[in-house]
């Protein structure tokens, strides 16, 4: 019997040190590379944050604006006309903070100001995270 549940024991300690399982961790991981903080949930800030060195990253030619080809689809056809006021086919780093801020909103159907993993996950989450990675 002393056998068996040295099995056991084993067994258990095995399945507590796998990792998360691949849906899991991916359901997590947006939470993960927006919360600076660690608190498990993503704010505003942080959010803003992500977006402000995305921006440096995709405007390649350094002129301060990103067209639809820097964005790489990352905005919908009409999230981009949105954001864009002055029509001028070019989003500025203000114009593209905005639509960050106008996506979070959205996705924040509690209004509690953070966003989760599950919130996250939501279609309205999504659309934050491809404009922020």
């Amino acid at each position: 019997m002393n056998r068996f549940w040295r099995i056991g024991a084993f067994a258990l300690v095995g399945l507590l040190a796998v990792p998360l399982s691949p849906a899991l961790a991916k359901k997590a991981a947006p939470v993960a590379a927006l919360d600076t903080d660690n608190d498990q949930t993503v704010d505003l800030t942080e959010t803003n944050k992500a977006a402000e060195a995305l921006f440096d990253k995709l405007d390649k030619d350094k002129d301060g604006t990103l067209d639809k080809k820097e964005l790489q689809g990352r905005l919908t056809r009409g999230s981009f006309a949105a954001a864009d006021p002055d029509k001028d086919g070019t989003l500025t780093r203000n114009e593209f903070l905005w639509t960050v801020s106008s996506l979070f909103k959205d996705a924040d159907p509690d209004n509690d100001g953070t966003l989760d993993a599950k919130e996250l996950a939501a279609k309205k989450g999504k659309a934050l995270v491809r404009v922020t990675h």
